[in-house]
């Protein structure tokens, strides 16, 4: 089995640091290649700052970036639909490149606490609560994330042992990891939202979907995450 495990920057990352690796691929979003030094790849946005990027990454670790992942997002219909925060952004350039049977998350909770560490490393910016288009509701795209990728035999799991969660994924242990199966969802719901994601056609080639959000209705956003709440099989979703 292709097994995916993405490390994102929330405190709980670390977990990940007494894990056996047992051939999974190690996807690190931004910072958190610093968890453990056998990352395999390592996926950043154009503005990530030069001097938090590894100086000489290994033999056969790999750097991905938007010329990797703008094209490949827009196989799954663009940022507006999926979210325009790494989390998502890694986990649809996963699917698509890597082929995986399972992928699992930690540290992507997307919950930042008002004191203590919201990041590993210490505090910092909470990126996906950013006033933003694509990110009306985290639970809504992540759900569709889900059915997205049980279509294409993927199972998608979390493996945070965080209270709570933005992320609607089943939670799941690291030694249990290979015994995920690929989600049930609705196929007709499945369908007809992505029936109405080409009707409304709010894909933007370049990836840079800010520069066109006046052409982007919230409305028909939030009935689209609403679409695949109910595909996913979640009784709710909350906006951040």
């Amino acid at each position: 089995m292709r097994t995916v495990i993405i490390m994102g920057s929330g405190p709980g990352v670390l977990a990940a640091q007494g894990w056996a690796k047992d051939g999974a691929t190690l996807v690190a979003i931004n910072n958190a290649w610093q968890v453990r030094p056998d990352w395999d790849v390592l996926i950043h946005p154009d503005d990530f700052p030069p001097e938090r990027r590894p100086a000489s990454p290994a033999p056969g670790q790999r750097i991905v970036t938007s010329a990797d992942y703008v094209p490949l997002q827009n196989t799954f219909g663009g940022f507006v639909y999926a979210g325009g925060t790494m989390a998502f952004t890694a986990a649809y350039w996963a699917l698509g490149a890597l082929r995986p049977n399972v992928i699992g998350f930690v540290g992507c909770d997307m919950v930042y606490p008002t004191t203590g560490h919201t990041h590993f490393y210490g505090t910092g910016t909470a990126d996906p609560l950013r006033p933003d288009i694509t990110l009306r509701s985290l639970e809504a795209k992540s759900a569709r994330f889900m059915v997205l990728a049980a279509q294409a035999g993927c199972a998608v799991v979390n493996l945070s042992d965080a209270v709570e969660s933005r992320l609607i994924f089943p939670r799941t242990d690291r030694p249990d990891l290979l015994t995920r199966r690929p989600q049930p969802y609705d196929a007709h719901l499945t369908d007809a939202a992505l029936h109405r994601e080409a009707e409304l056609g709010y894909l933007v080639p370049s990836g840079k979907y800010w520069k066109e959000a006046d052409r982007f209705d919230p409305a028909e956003i939030d009935r689209i995450d609403a679409m695949w709440v109910q595909a996913a099989g979640v009784r709710s979703a909350l906006h951040a």
